[in-house]
């Protein structure tokens, strides 16, 4: 585990991240708060490129739980069928489409609680739809953010939950907002799991990874 970053650090850290990149947003393609639902509980396990070529041609049909309904097992299935544990996730997304219009209106619920009580949909499913749809404060620790936060220093633990703990209470405020997309990607495409781009990192010299590649 690496050495804690400072809280000048850390705040230097996300400054040139922010600097890079201003407006951070997700890979997936999304167009309403169901579909970024829907895209994010496809996710697991997957990547984003192969789920934007999944719900290309479905979000074309299926903007809302009850056109999800209208579409039927099948036909989801058809959609997402290049994507990992498709038939899981086919049953998941049709039992959250009925739950949605019979318990919600067929609207996407804007707390935690209600969101993760929904088929398929994990605490940061719930974290990246808060986040990403309506603008809330969550942190939705993944791989990449999970890894990032242990190798840097920037706030390590031992599971996702610590980790989550950890970042909310470590980044600036006025990071918060934005601090989970900026992580995911660079974790995805400099800090990557095998090895790390250090040389093209624009942070590496605030980074406490004893294993640097460059």
């Amino acid at each position: 585990m690496s050495k804690l970053l400072t809280k000048e650090q850390i705040t230097e850290f996300f400054t040139r991240l922010r600097a890079q990149n201003p407006k951070p947003e997700t890979e997936l393609q999304w167009t309403n708060p169901y579909t970024l639902l829907v895209a994010v509980t496809l996710s697991a396990q997957a990547t984003d490129v192969g789920v934007n070529k999944a719900t290309k041609d479905l979000f074309k049909i299926v903007q809302t739980p009850q056109d999800m309904l209208a579409l039927g097992l099948d036909g989801l299935k058809d959609h997402i069928k290049t994507i990992g544990l498709y038939n899981t996730k086919a049953k998941n997304v049709m039992a959250a489409a009925e739950i949605l219009v019979k318990d919600h209106g067929g609207e996407i619920p804007t707390t935690r609680d209600a969101l993760v009580k929904l088929p398929g949909v994990g605490r940061k499913t719930a974290n990246v739809v808060l986040n990403t749809a309506f603008g809330q404060i969550a942190m939705a620790v993944d791989t990449h953010i999970f890894r990032v936060s242990n190798r840097t220093g920037l706030a390590p633990g031992k599971n996702v939950e610590q980790v989550e703990e950890k970042l909310l209470k470590r980044v600036p405020e006025e990071f918060l907002l934005d601090a989970h997309h900026w992580l995911i990607l660079h974790g995805r495409y400099i800090c990557k799991a095998r090895t790390p781009d250090c040389a093209a990192c624009i942070v590496s010299d605030l980074c406490n990874f004893k294993d640097k590649t460059a």
